[in-house]
């Protein structure tokens, strides 16, 4: 639209949310955020209008993952900032940039009794870089710009503001705005050349490559770094993929064993928590990298640590370091890999009734293209998707990460479709997981973002079932109801799915969702005396 109209405090928002890079806006209708709604109609910028706030927060802080822009969820006053809380923490914790922008009631009712007042900052505060009210029409788009800009520098996350309706309703005389651009950061030498120098005293090294390194794009000289002195690589998050699958460096399947080797362990762009023993592997140096100070870790014991701009100082180890890793680890790494792969294979391939979760993936696999985009939303279903599943590419494997909150997936799948329009969308459901978010299949029929679905359905929230048995001896609350049909939800909801009972149907039903270019659900029927073997409970 380009008629003559009035401006106001939305077009503000939106010519901010522009300077950015953003390029879709994720929400569930409110009129106390109706005017952002006209600016975007006004300014092009596509609205996604879902079934509840926490899949939008969720739309946003996967677009931030997978595209490196911030995303932007606009959720009405009350309720609907409240409902996106619990998505807003899970991207505080997994460092993705994003801005919750709410609705507020009117300043000018303010302690009257409003519809839905509510002083949400509060609320917001300890999961956000910034949880703030805007005080007046003028300063929206300012507020907005440097909220997400704020956002988007390291250590990445989430932030929040809120405008009461009359302000967002008010006045505006609309500017041009300048692009975002990032700001350079310095690497510090004297610490870099210390931990140079440890790799270069170490036999048996290891380097974990965390989500951080494909959020600074430093992928590139990531590898560059690993091929250069040959040192087996473990990655997380969206790291996975910096080292492709098929590359020899790639120690993944070698996780325990080079764990347990390994004399000196290099951890970039992730935190020493529970998913790294909190940093403690024995009597190997350990040292920490992160793209800011607040990242070190204080708690564990290091034997070096830098921050700042991660490309650069993988550019800095790369020119440090003209030796390479000794062939005999590399070899013992490769051994260890192997035999966890002939394991692997026997479960992949396994033909029981009921069917064994892992013959999912050992169907699935073959059938993911390079740019395939894998979404997990789920507790032991989704445990099996990592120990399988390895990217080819960076920046393709989206879980809920170490925050754990469910619900996120079929907001996974909106941003993954809409950002990689022509790529593969697969998301591995839990059938507990699947319950939180199932009413947005609506959200992809609507707006025609076909996608691959997986449940493992073992019609119970298996994460819990099986741990509380072996404490107690029994097991409560850890039940579903045996064999539901999502898949006849799908349908209901205007999708298609069918059900699979037997392994010999796994491969065909997932041929034809390849196939069926809609929302496509693939109900797969598990054992659910099958337990995750995990090695860690989060404690």
């Amino acid at each position: 639209m380009s008629e003559e109209r009035e401006t106001h405090g939305g077009d503000l928002a939106v010519l901010a949310a522009q300077a950015h890079g953003i390029n879709h806006l994720f929400t569930l209708s409110g009129a106390h955020v109706f005017p952002i709604y006209d600016g975007a109609v006004h300014r092009d910028l596509p609205i996604i209008d879902v079934r509840h706030e926490q899949t939008a927060v969720f739309a946003a802080e996967a677009t931030a993952r997978l595209t490196r822009t911030p995303g932007l969820a606009v959720v009405t006053a009350g309720p609907g900032v409240t409902n996106g809380v619990s998505a807003v923490a899970n991207a505080f914790y997994n460092g993705a940039p994003l801005l919750m922008l709410g609705g507020r009631a009117p300043a000018g009712r303010w302690g009257q009794g409003a519809l839905q007042e509510i002083d949400h900052p509060p609320l917001l505060a300890p999961v956000t870089k910034l949880a703030a009210t805007v005080k007046k029409t003028e300063e929206i788009g300012n507020e907005v710009f440097d909220a997400l800009a704020l956002a988007r520098t390291p250590h990445r996350g989430p932030t929040f503001l809120d405008i009461p309706m009359d302000i967002f309703f008010g006045p505006a005389t609309t500017h041009p705005v300048a692009a975002w651009t990032p700001q350079t950061r310095q690497v510090n030498a004297d610490e870099v050349a210390r931990i140079a120098d440890l790799i270069k005293k170490s036999s048996s090294p290891l380097l974990i490559l965390g989500s951080d390194v494909w959020a600074g794009s430093a992928e590139k000289e990531a590898l560059e770094f690993a091929e250069s002195i040959q040192i087996p690589v473990i990655t997380n998050g969206t790291a996975r993929g910096i080292i492709p699958r098929r590359n020899p460096l790639l120690a993944t399947k070698a996780r325990s064993f080079a764990f347990r080797s390994a004399d000196l362990i290099l951890v970039v762009g992730t935190p020493l928590d529970f998913r790294l023993g909190y940093g403690d592997f024995g009597s190997a140096k350990v040292i920490h990298v992160s793209d800011s100070p607040s990242g070190i870790a204080t708690h564990a014991t290091l034997s070096a640590s830098t921050s700042g701009d991660l490309s650069a100082i993988f550019t800095a180890l790369t020119n440090s370091l003209s030796h390479q890793v000794s062939s005999e680890w590399r070899e013992l790494i490769t051994q260890a890999a192997l035999k966890s792969a002939s394991k692997e294979r026997e479960l992949l391939e396994a033909d029981l009734s009921p069917i064994h979760p892992a013959r999912i993936y050992g169907e699935l696999l073959p059938k993911l293209a390079d740019d395939a985009v894998i979404i997990g939303d789920g507790g032991d279903f989704v445990s099996f998707a990592g120990k399988f599943v390895e990217p080819v590419r960076p920046g393709c494997w989206l879980d809920p990460g170490p925050f754990g909150c469910l619900g996120g997936g079929m907001g996974g799948i909106i941003a993954a479709r809409l950002a990689r329009p022509s790529a593969q969308v697969v998301a591995l459901f839990g059938d507990g997981a699947l319950g939180f978010s199932l009413g947005d299949i609506d959200s992809l029929v609507r707006h025609h973002l076909p996608a691959v679905m997986v449940v493992g359905n073992n019609s119970a929230w298996g994460l819990e079932k099986h741990p509380m048995q072996s404490i107690f001896g029994y097991d409560v609350a850890a039940d579903l109801a045996p064999q539901t049909r999502y898949d006849e939800v799908v349908r209901a909801l205007g999708g298609a799915g069918e059900i699979v009972t037997e392994s010999s149907q796994i491969g065909p039903a997932l041929d034809r969702a390849f196939e069926s270019g809609v929302p496509y659900l693939v109900n797969v029927i598990t054992d659910p005396a099958i337990a995750y073997p995990r090695t860690t409970t989060g404690i």
